[in-house]
């Protein structure tokens, strides 16, 4: 799956917030990095929420999920390495009597 359309929305989701000043994502050995400028009156708890909920109105509808972890902060620079993946479950019967066949879902 192409990434590079959901990463465009969400950078494009991020910017449109007024505590943002700018947001760029780069991959650095094949993990992507979040770059985020703040303005001064938002926090990092509050920019936290921002990215999760970016993060959910890009995904919705398409089979992906998100994860956000903060590292490190140089003044109103804040970097996290965010990443989109598509969740590691079985989509289809192998045949094998498994525990978690998706047969016996839902």
């Amino acid at each position: 799956m192409d990434l590079e359309p959901i990463w465009q929305q969400f950078i494009n989701k991020l910017t449109l917030n007024k505590g943002i000043t700018s947001a760029h994502w780069i991959k650095v050995a094949g993990i992507p990095f979040l770059y985020v400028t703040l303005a001064p009156e938002l926090s990092q708890q509050a920019l936290e929420a921002i990215i999760k909920k970016c993060s959910i109105a890009v995904i919705l509808g398409n089979r992906l999920h998100s994860e956000t972890i903060f590292v490190r902060q140089e003044g109103l620079l804040l970097v996290y390495r965010h990443r989109f993946y598509v969740p590691q479950e079985k989509m289809f019967c192998c045949g094998n009597l498994c525990v978690d066949c998706t047969r016996l879902k839902g």
